[in-house]
């Protein structure tokens, strides 16, 4: 049955129209804001931008009353599948509890990889998708999507088949990434672990999901810079692209070897040197940068302002996670952006949207031009500075996924 025709009438349109390629430097601020239009959406796609458009026989009209209508949200970092919860240790932490002291009672990433391992592919499935459709209501159609929370081969390709199954019952796209370099099982020797992610773990990744992009987590206590390179030469040698968890609190030189490796991205960059930044900035990869780690761990956010004067490539994603980011709102990340990042609210819309796209392939998504997919937000908003202003509460009036209202504020969801 084809989808009825829908028109967005008198609408300030966020286009960013200027094709698919991410946004570096002072680009990231230029919106290509249309300050009335109407929007025409028909087969899924955007069919026509005009000043005024005559409706379609069967069309439905929205009037968004000169409200922000702009490309939906794109989240090109999180951790989203997982069981269980860290509530215990949360409380733990907030009565002084140290992140050693948490890891020695067993917590930490170990519980949250013992819940995974636990639980059956079916019941991952069902969790992430909850968590994709949460997003969703906040202006999210497209994810990344991690694993890491199995730390054995089973287990990885468990939570990998589970992000597949739940990205088949979404309306919005998931792109998995094999996070196969999360951390290391402590009940295993450290240098047989890491042999044995490389020699048996990533071949059946490979196998099962070839192509997919592998990433990992290169820091104190996790896996050092050595290992990680080891990991990357050899994904690379079977054609998957790479990506890093880099900076977070240490600088060990994975910037500089993920450069070198042409990975398609350094993620955190907290701990990172101006220096290394303008590197970052002057190179190919681009850089994401995760404010809600920092808002829920301790404070350390990433110098965006730096990193976008230098004339990079930037993303900003939620990192939703159990630990370190319990947070799946877009919205909020741009908030904290603005705040923390040093990014000005059309920045981090850019960085959001187009830049994300970009970094996951989605070319079709990210603005706002005819021919594109139609995945796009009408804010309650008719200053798309207030995304930057305020924080909290919803911002999202209508979402439209795949030309389809797939989240309506005005009809309870």
């Amino acid at each position: 049955m084809t989808e009825a025709p829908i028109l967005i009438q008198n609408a300030r349109v966020l286009t960013l129209a200027d094709g698919s390629r991410p946004r570096r430097g002072r680009e990231l601020a230029a919106l290509a804001p249309i300050d009335r239009a109407d929007v025409l959406i028909e087969a899924g796609q955007v069919a026509a931008i005009a000043s005024s458009i005559q409706p379609p026989v069967g069309a439905r009209e929205i009037d968004a009353a000169g409200r922000v209508l702009m490309p939906a949200f794109v989240d090109c970092h999180t951790h989203a599948c997982w069981a269980g919860d860290r509530l215990d240790e949360w409380e733990m932490k907030q009565r002084g509890a140290t992140y050693l002291q948490i890891l020695e009672s067993g917590g930490g990433i170990m519980s949250t990889v013992r819940a995974v391992r636990a639980a059956s592919r079916e019941q991952l499935a069902e969790s992430l998708l909850a968590r994709l459709n949460a997003m969703l209501t906040e202006g999210t159609t497209a994810a990344e999507v991690k694993s890491g929370y199995g730390l054995a081969t089973d287990d990885e390709l468990k939570m990998l088949g589970a992000i597949a199954d739940a990205a088949a019952r979404w309306p919005g796209r998931v792109r998995m990434t094999a996070c196969i370099g999360h951390a290391k099982d402590p009940d295993a020797d450290p240098g047989a672990f890491v042999d044995r992610t490389i020699r048996e773990t990533l071949p059946a990744v490979h196998a099962a999901f070839p192509g997919c992009t592998i990433d990992a987590y290169c820091e104190q206590g996790a896996w050092t810079l050595e290992e990680t390179i080891r990991l990357f030469e050899a994904a690379a040698d079977l054609g998957h692209p790479l990506r890093v968890h880099a900076d977070q609190f240490n600088e060990l030189g994975m910037l500089d070897a993920a450069i070198g490796l042409g990975a398609a991205s350094v993620d955190h960059l907290e701990a990172t040197s101006p220096d290394a930044l303008t590197r970052l900035a002057e190179s190919e990869t681009m850089g994401v940068m995760l404010p809600c780690s920092g808002f829920h761990v301790d404070g350390r956010y990433a110098d965006g302002r730096r990193f976008v004067d230098a004339g990079g490539a930037l993303a900003i994603a939620t990192n939703c996670n159990p630990g370190s980011a319990p947070c799946h709102s877009m919205p909020m990340a741009i908030a904290l952006a603005v705040r923390h990042l040093g990014l000005t609210a059309a920045e981090a819309i850019a960085a959001s949207t187009v830049n994300a796209a970009a970094l996951l392939g989605l070319h079709d998504a990210g603005s706002i031009e005819p021919g594109k997919r139609a995945d796009l937000v009408l804010l309650r908003h008719t200053d798309e500075r207030q995304l930057g202003y305020e924080f909290g509460g919803r911002h999202t009036d209508l979402v439209i996924c795949d030309g389809r209202i797939a989240f309506d504020a005005g009809a309870g969801g």
